[in-house]
């Protein structure tokens, strides 16, 4: 069964910095591309950046620059390091998995809160 657990939200001030990570299980995690998804407040789900199984890196063009996606297949985790933080960051970030055959992400932890204050 597979399980995705995001960490490392909060409430931080503009301009600073969070890193979160995502521990999965039950799947070979090197084979799989994994993603980092958000949902602001009154929002749908948007795509923030993606990590290949070859560590090829996508990001949204709101995050260029700005975050890193990283992975450590040694411990079955990815990471999403976010520099200079805007309030229209706030948001519920999810990690995702496109564990089925459809090629889109279809697993999905439970999310980590992060608030970023003017």
């Amino acid at each position: 069964q597979v399980q995705l657990v995001e960490s490392g939200g909060g409430l931080v001030q503009a301009g600073e910095s969070l890193r979160l990570s995502c521990a999965a299980s039950g799947l070979t995690f090197s084979s799989y591309r994994m993603g980092w998804f958000r949902q602001g407040p009154g929002k749908e789900r948007q795509f923030v950046a993606q990590i290949t199984s070859s560590g090829r890196t996508y990001y949204a063009d709101s995050v260029k620059g700005r975050f890193t996606v990283s992975r450590d297949n040694a411990k079955n985790t990815v990471y999403l390091q976010m520099n200079d933080l805007k309030p229209e960051d706030t948001a519920v970030y999810y990690c995702g998995v496109p564990y089925g055959n459809s090629g889109t992400f279809d697993y999905w932890g439970q999310g980590t809160q992060v608030t970023v204050s003017s």
